[in-house]
């Protein structure tokens, strides 16, 4: 077998072996845990610690490892070095107990659909929350529906589907920290984080 022939058969297999695409999770611009799922066409993967890594393979599947600050920073340095534009977060606060938007929350919603399409990436993410009123569950389905119900409106107003994300955090994260079945309006929100 020539030489010739080895190199070029020793190249296609390394090829085979290379990653279709790969995703490494970052921590956020404050240091904070991030987390992302990953979906591959033969599966899922959960990243959930910084620099952990899922690498799609060539059949499909998807290969997770952890990597560490220096190592990305090695391999991705100038990238890392580009300015980020910073996320514009706006609030919209809800009637007590339901999905619905104040009447002056409601009235929001052109300048943020303004401010969105005015972003490079234009990506939308609405974050529900609830106050401790209600048991966790509860709060949890409550704080998802109001995610949604904002999504809703945002799409129905003419922004793409595809770039407004919808989640719940129910009474995890107070803006005022209070003691269970308090009723504090300034923790029913949804959080309009616009990057």
């Amino acid at each position: 077998m020539s030489r010739r022939l080895v190199v070029l058969g020793l190249s296609v297999a390394l090829q085979a072996c290379t990653p279709i695409s790969r995703v490494t999770l970052l921590p956020d611009s404050e240091g904070r845990n991030t987390a992302v799922q990953v979906t591959g066409s033969a599966g899922v993967a959960d990243l959930v610690r910084p620099y952990q890594t899922a690498a799609q393979q060539r059949d499909g599947r998807l290969q997770t490892e952890q990597s560490s600050a220096e190592a990305v920073q090695a391999a991705h340095g100038q990238l890392l070095a580009l300015p980020l534009p910073v996320a514009t977060r706006l609030a919209l606060q809800f009637e007590p107990g339901t999905s619905r938007l104040t009447a002056e929350s409601e009235a929001q919603l052109p300048q943020i659909l303004e401010q969105a399409k005015a972003r490079s990436g234009g990506e939308i993410q609405v974050v529900g929350h609830t106050d401790r009123t209600g048991s966790p569950a509860a709060n949890d389905a409550l704080s998802l529906q109001r995610a949604q119900a904002v999504r809703a409106l945002l799409i129905e107003r003419g922004f793409s589907p595809d770039l407004v994300v919808a989640i719940g955090r129910g009474e995890r994260e107070p803006v005022v920290p209070t003691e269970a079945n308090v009723n504090e309006p300034r923790n029913r929100r949804a959080e309009i984080i616009i990057r």
